[in-house]
């Protein structure tokens, strides 16, 4: 039997002193996006994690960008992540775990993640610039951290090879974006939650 699926989507805004950020998710979209962070590499990554993960996406963030990029990373993170919490509501049905391996030419990324409620997040990703653009490739690892914080998931990112460090962090968002698309998937054989805690 059949079941009308309840749309499993977010809208989360947050403003600081720093930023402006407004996120859009619909967890069970086609991969449709439209993201405007004043970071065009950022821009990219979510772009491409949007259309990978098959999540409609929408980011607005205006940061204080002349002073350097970190707050405007680091908030569109959060926000991300909240936005993902928000439309799993109690995660009633999911899958719970993801996983993937992603090559990008020379480089292998893996992701695995689980929807636990708990925050944890391992990145072993040795990277060999610093900037691509205006981005800090530096924080690569604290935005993973912050929307893993935010959507309280336990996500492990690794590089298994790799020297390019555009095609490096290009695999750890795709392969993020296919962990987390598995994760988040109704599965119609899970009743309730997927935890023997009866909670996630």
């Amino acid at each position: 039997m059949s079941t009308q699926l309840q749309t499993r989507a977010a809208e989360v805004r947050r403003q600081t002193k720093e930023t402006d950020v407004r996120v859009s998710l619909n967890l069970d979209g086609g991969g449709q996006s439209r993201v405007s962070t004043g970071v065009p590499f950022l821009d990219h990554m979510l772009e491409l994690f949007a259309r990978h993960g098959l999540f409609d996406l929408e980011v607005e963030c205006r940061g204080d960008l002349e002073i350097d990029d970190h707050h405007s990373v680091e908030d569109v993170a959060i926000t991300l992540g909240e936005a993902f919490a928000r439309a799993l509501g109690d995660k009633r049905g999911v899958t719970r775990y993801g996983s993937a391996l992603v090559p990008m030419d020379e480089a292998l990324c893996r992701a695995v993640v689980d929807l636990s409620g708990r925050f944890y997040l391992v990145y072993e990703v040795e990277t060999r610039r610093q900037m691509i653009g205006n981005f800090s490739v530096e924080l690569a690892e604290h935005f993973w951290r912050s929307f893993a914080e935010a959507a309280r998931c336990n996500l492990h990112l690794d590089l298994l090879r790799g020297r390019n460090t555009h095609h490096i962090l290009e695999g750890t968002f795709k392969a993020a974006a296919r962990a987390l698309r598995q994760a988040v998937e109704l599965d119609p054989r899970v009743e309730g939650i997927p935890s023997t805690k009866g909670v996630l």
